[in-house]
């Protein structure tokens, strides 16, 4: 029960990041924090999906 919590939350908060990126992207015109949003975002998902990874 507890990973598909951490899947769903997880998950759900990588939806608003990509959205997020895409309003600084298009309606902001705001490329390099949009590009390092997403860097930093990829980064915490592989360190945290790490040491998880033997529950999926």
């Amino acid at each position: 029960m507890k990973e598909h919590v951490f899947k769903n939350k997880s998950r759900n908060f990588a939806i608003r990041i990509v959205k997020l990126y895409q309003y600084l992207n298009t309606e902001k015109k705001e490329f390099v924090l949009s590009k390092q949003l997403l860097r930093s975002w990829l980064s915490v998902t592989a360190m945290v999906h790490e040491p998880v990874s033997g529950i999926y």
